[in-house]
């Protein structure tokens, strides 16, 4: 779940990106449009992505870096 949050998340951060500095929206261009349904369903995805990465940020990493909750 973790890996395809981070994948979701840059593939955000590169269409934002390209927003910011061409005004070009790649989602948008590739399906059909800000108002088109896979459009609208990317961008859902990346959106709840972003949210589940928030949990990614208060999880604490073991000695081999995995991410674990705290159980104690």
């Amino acid at each position: 779940m973790d890996t395809i949050t981070l994948i979701l998340i840059v593939i955000g951060a590169l269409n934002w990106g390209l927003i910011g500095i061409f005004q070009f929206d790649l989602v948008a261009a590739v399906f059909g449009g800000m108002s088109g349904v896979f459009a609208r369903i990317i961008y859902t995805l990346v959106g709840l992505a972003g949210i589940w990465g928030i949990t990614m940020l208060f999880r604490k990493r073991n000695r081999a870096g995995i991410m674990s909750e705290d159980r104690e």
